[in-house]
């Protein structure tokens, strides 16, 4: 068993059994369930609506080396700079050269969680540059030094009550303070940052080939003003997230936002294109956009698993499944968590450390039923569950196991052998694993062949 694997079994323990944090959670959770429904009505075939989106992400993913060259076309025409990283340390490189040059000591940063994938606070901080989350989410989250919990909702397993008292800690306000009250106090250390940074750094939602530009969905402004304020943007994205056309926003904007948090569409979208143009009063003087593999290549050369590239990081799957409504998200000590945090981050990350999340699952295919651009999440665990035995990471044990169970279920005479008595005492005692946290298994006294030729004996 890896260290990841341990690690991953003593936290999942711990949270399963926190009956204040599974109360928390499922508030939450339930007030998402409440108004996607009302969300969804906007569209009047939402199923056609998820078809054409998996479609169209089809296309981009089939396509993606014509895309990508396409997108840095279009993005440098208008002065733009495009970087390609393999890894995080080739984009950490990039960032930490482009902040030396600017002496930039203090960076503004939206919420991204590519960029919680290669670690960028920690490394800012290495460098000596203050690097400040502006979405009040990722906030409390780097106030209280934990990463995000939630794709969508980095702060959802905090009940208000422990973000007054984070604040009261950290920042020496009242402990008494309403929501509002933590969001102004929030909003003006904020405000103040981004005077100060030379640097901006979000995420993408989208990258759009046909018109080299990025988009960005989020509901409080801090990512326009991220990437405004400073004299130089930094966009890290994955290399999944193209799609063709500035059309396809139409249908790709109103599904994230319903099917991430039931709105109709998000408060903010904004569409980029590069740095400020002669003729523009606003916007940085400086724009790269760094486009981050990190594992995502081995992904696209997978034919099965290419399909979770079509990901648009909505959370919806993470809602909707059971084992991350009782463990959380930081269980999964990964980046990504729930549904697909557990089919790509053996692929990203290794399967040998990480094959264990594909076995976090009840495989009821929730995931796949609520997923926004129908990817078969429950078929992708399945595969990966088969991949990681075709590399032969199974124990001796578990092999022998299996073996013992296939040669017995071929042969009639060995699965009528002995009385449900002895079988459960075998099987019990064998598998003391399943055993730890299920009830025992019992077996029939009789096999249904032994009771069908009791019966018709003639």
């Amino acid at each position: 068993m890896s260290e990841t694997s341990e690690t991953f079994l003593a936290k999942s323990t711990i949270k399963a059994a926190d009956m204040q944090h599974r109360k928390t959670i499922n508030f939450n959770i339930g007030r998402y369930n409440a108004v996607v429904p009302q969300g969804k009505m906007q569209f009047e075939n939402v199923h056609l609506a998820r078809e054409r989106a998996k479609n169209t992400k089809w296309r981009a993913i089939e396509t993606l080396d014509q895309r990508l060259e396409e997108f840095e076309m279009n993005f440098s025409k208008r002065g733009g700079k495009v970087i390609w990283a393999e890894n995080p340390a080739q984009a950490i490189e990039a960032i930490v050269n482009i902040c030396k040059e600017k002496n930039c000591r203090t960076l503004v940063k939206s919420k991204s969680m590519v960029t919680e994938e290669i670690h960028l606070n920690a490394a800012m901080e290495k460098n000596g540059i203050e690097s400040i989350e502006t979405d009040l989410g990722e906030y409390i989250q780097q106030l209280d030094g934990e990463p995000p919990y939630h794709i969508v909702t980095p702060a959802m397993h905090k009940s208000k009550e422990d973000v007054a008292k984070l604040f009261n800690e950290k920042l020496g306000t009242p402990i008494n303070l309403t929501p509002t009250e933590l969001t102004q106090v929030a909003r003006k250390i904020l405000r103040e940052k981004y005077t100060q940074a030379e640097v901006g750094v979000t995420g993408a939602n989208f990258i759009i080939s046909d018109i080299g530009g990025v988009a960005v969905t989020e509901n409080e402004g801090n990512a326009r003003l991220s990437c405004a304020f400073p004299k130089t943007h930094i966009v890290v994205v994955g290399i999944e997230k193209m799609i063709p056309s500035l059309t396809d926003l139409a249908l790709f904007w109103p599904l994230l936002s319903t099917f991430g948090t039931g709105q109709k569409i998000t408060v903010y979208n904004s569409i980029i294109t590069g740095p400020r143009q002669p003729d523009e009063n606003d916007g940085p003087d400086e724009m790269y956009v760094i486009l981050l593999d990190n594992g995502r290549i081995n992904i696209l050369q997978n034919p099965v698993q290419r399909e979770s590239l079509y990901c648009i990081r909505c959370g919806a799957c993470l809602n909707a499944c059971p084992v991350y409504k009782n463990i959380g998200g930081h269980a999964y000590g990964a980046t990504y968590s729930g549904p697909i945090g557990s089919v790509i981050t053996p692929n990203l990350q290794g399967m040998e450390d990480f094959k264990h999340l594909s076995y976090a699952s009840s495989l009821c295919g929730n995931c796949t039923e609520v997923c926004a651009v129908k990817i078969n999440l429950h078929e992708l665990l399945l595969d990966n569950r088969k991949e990681s035995v075709r590399e032969g990471l199974v124990t001796f044990s578990e092999r022998a196991a299996w073996k013992l169970w296939k040669l017995a279920s071929l042969k009639r005479g060995l699965m009528n052998m002995g009385s449900g008595h002895l079988k459960n005492k075998v099987v019990n005692g064998l598998f003391k694993d399943w055993t730890k946290h299920r009830a025992d298994l019992n077996f029939s006294q009789k096999t249904f062949n032994q009771m069908w030729k009791e019966r018709f004996k003639k």
